[in-house]
């Protein structure tokens, strides 16, 4: 199921970059460069209390940040 609170920055075939909500169809925003749309996706996570991922240009995560309730010391 997907957590609508997470939001995933990645690059478009068109070479633009995009943020969006996990599970969601449509990009919440678009920008021309990877700084931006990074920017605005540890926005939206941090508002509502989610992880931000960002993918590189092969589609791999390459930075994650965790806002909201991330429990430390860590379990396990």
């Amino acid at each position: 199921m997907a957590d609508k609170k997470n939001t995933w920055t990645q690059q478009r075939p068109d070479g633009r970059w995009e943020t969006k909500r996990e599970g969601s169809q449509r990009a919440s925003s678009v920008h021309r460069t990877q700084a931006q749309a990074w920017e605005r996706g540890k926005e939206l996570a941090r508002n509502d209390g989610g992880e931000a991922f960002l993918k590189n240009s092969e589609g791999k995560i390459r930075e994650r940040n965790t806002y909201g309730k991330d429990p430390f010391p860590p379990k396990g």
